[in-house]
């Protein structure tokens, strides 16, 4: 995820390469990080309540496209214009690779524990397939452990499944770094070029489009990466200067209604693209939202600025890569509960097609689920971004230094 940690823009001259120098915080995109995330953590849980039902958690899947975009403004606007020696190169890859790597490997080793667990008590197998087979097999392990199952080379979603956007994102970080480092002022053509032509691909190769993942997940990621980066390059000083201007009144009352209907719009549109080809154009329904909350200038952007909102961007990364590992083990411990006939967990349809999950015998049980499955994920979040993420970040940024 996409997890990238939100930076800095200040405006770049008009001669400089790609992108702006770090100097100001996006809070409100920071906070919809952490919105989206909760999202996709919505989109991969099993139940039988009206929300995991809809249309738009149906189509939340999408939500990985905003973070694709946010990474691209990001990247570009931070080091667009710091890429300029071979050491730039080595630093921003060592910390690139620091921001993403430690907790996935992490959630690596959680998964093969329990495999393992599976292993050495039979009870544990389930009607489901045998330990370290289909997608937790060792072949599958080693392109995890080389942050290569987003590129292509894999033919299934395996181990912890959606971080298949961690390996695109970080792939797209270092071909970022190497055209800008090679082209200058001519990254711009190149950015514009895959902006144009990965959606082209998608749709000439697959019939499914934007919701490719182990296959063609690089080709989507450098879609909206490749939109991102292109936002921080025309924006300039326009975000900055208006964020400045901006001030009370009939002004306010503008930009918060510009935002509700940007907030209905996205609400639509991922509930009707979610199942059909108008899916392509995410990235940039996802680019244009993130130009308008970068000003930050309504009354839901002052929200969003509350400290609980900008705690739940800090955990967007984590609640991305835990939340999964802990569906899981809650399935796992309502397959238990099914002995005893409480129908907590069982087989249900979910958006037109089998699953197992939560409230087969009632959609109650399954948003109670729901809501305990989003608390625990956050929790967990809190502990690996505290104890995993901060930690390692900082560590790496200290190695980087010595370069």
């Amino acid at each position: 995820m996409a997890g990238t940690a939100l930076l800095n823009l200040v405006p770049a001259p008009a001669a400089t390469r790609v992108g702006t120098a770090a100097g100001q915080r996006f809070l409100v995109l920071d906070s919809w990080r952490g919105i989206c995330a909760l999202l996709v953590a919505l989109f991969h849980f099993p139940t039988t309540s009206m929300i995991s039902q809809s249309a738009f958690v149906g189509g939340s899947y999408l939500f990985v496209d905003f973070f694709f975009v946010l990474s691209g403004f990001v990247i570009a606007s931070a080091y667009g214009s710091r890429l300029n020696e071979p050491d730039d190169l080595a630093r921003f890859a060592l910390v690139r690779f620091g921001r993403i790597y430690p907790l996935h490997v992490l959630m690596l080793a959680a998964f093969a524990g329990f495999e393992t667990l599976r292993l050495i008590l039979p009870a544990l197998h389930g009607t489901g397939s045998a330990p370290f087979t289909a997608g937790f097999d060792l072949k599958s392990l080693i392109a995890n452990l080389f942050l290569l199952q987003g590129m292509g080379v894999e033919d299934h979603l395996s181990w912890n499944a959606s971080s298949w956007s961690i390996s695109a994102e970080f792939f797209a970080y270092l071909l970022f770094a190497a055209v800008v480092f090679t082209a200058g002022q001519r990254a711009l053509i190149w950015f514009v070029a895959a902006a144009v032509t990965a959606p082209l691909f998608l749709v000439a190769v697959s019939t499914r489009h934007m919701d490719v993942s182990f296959d063609f997940g690089f080709i989507r990621c450098l879609y909206g990466f490749s939109l991102g980066a292109l936002l921080a390059w025309f924006q300039h000083d326009s975000i900055a200067e208006a964020r400045q201007a901006l001030s009370g009144g009939a002004g306010r009352i503008a930009w918060t209604i510009a935002e509700i209907v940007m907030i209905a719009g996205i609400a639509l549109f991922v509930s009707v693209a979610g199942t059909n080809d108008i899916g392509i154009a995410a990235p940039v329904v996802f680019a244009l939202a993130l130009y308008l909350f970068a000003h930050e200038g309504g009354l839901v952007s002052a929200m969003l600025r509350s400290r609980p909102m900008l705690l739940l961007g800090s955990l967007s990364y984590s609640i991305y890569m835990v939340h999964i590992f802990v569906q899981a083990r809650m399935i796992n411990v309502g397959l238990v509960e099914r002995k005893l006939g409480l129908g907590i967990v069982g087989d249900l349809m979910l958006r037109g097609e089998h699953a197992t999950g939560f409230g087969a015998g009632s959609p109650l049980i399954g948003f109670a689920a729901l809501i305990a499955m989003l608390i625990a994920v956050v929790v967990a979040s809190w502990f690996t971004w505290r104890f995993v993420e901060m930690p390692a970040l900082a560590w790496f940024r200290r190695l980087s230094k010595r370069i």
